[in-house]
């Protein structure tokens, strides 16, 4: 595994199920990646701090997921100058629409870049995205993944009119 250029941080041991997404796709790229568990709400001053000293620990992007109303990216991306994204997870009352809204509703100057309620995974490709911008082997490796998933979905699509046609239905 490359050297270690993500931090991956979660409010709760309970959101690894969801997170752990993000380091699998970071895996597959070959960055690296250290995965922590720091609640601004119950270890602020921890969490505070991995966000400011981040830069000079060597990680180039943070992901940051949380539920409920829980603003671990806003609180982190107020902490530090690296690109910070937002994992809102599904829980509670509302089923992540409250920490989706928490995540994306950001005051100018401090954003956080949001993926989908419980869309780690791609908050893990859109951090390797980002660290491509400086890495040709990474540019490299997600234009590989991007014709992947086109093929992918010309093979189903292929299955998809194959089987209409068998069953009289008319796929063009």
């Amino acid at each position: 595994m490359g050297e270690k250029k993500v931090l991956i941080l979660m409010g709760s041991d309970s959101d690894l199920p969801v997170m752990k997404a993000a380091a699998e796709a970071l895996s597959e790229f070959g960055v690296g990646c250290d995965v922590r568990v720091l609640s601004v709400h119950r270890a602020p001053a921890q969490a505070l701090e991995a966000a400011r000293t981040a830069r000079d620990a060597g990680y180039r992007v943070i992901i940051c997921g949380a539920g409920m109303a829980a603003h671990l990216g806003g609180a982190v991306a107020s902490q530090t100058v690296l690109p910070v994204i937002g994992v809102p997870l599904e829980s509670g009352a509302l089923q992540g629409l409250d920490a989706l809204c928490s995540t994306v509703q950001m005051p100018p100057g401090v954003p956080v870049a949001t993926v989908a309620i419980g869309g780690a995974r791609n908050a893990g490709i859109l951090a390797v995205q980002i660290l491509a911008t400086a890495d040709d082997r990474l540019a490299a490796e997600l234009a590989k993944y991007k014709e992947r998933l086109t093929e992918q979905v010309l093979a189903k699509d292929r299955k998809v009119r194959e089987e209409m046609a068998k069953g009289g239905g008319t796929a063009k």
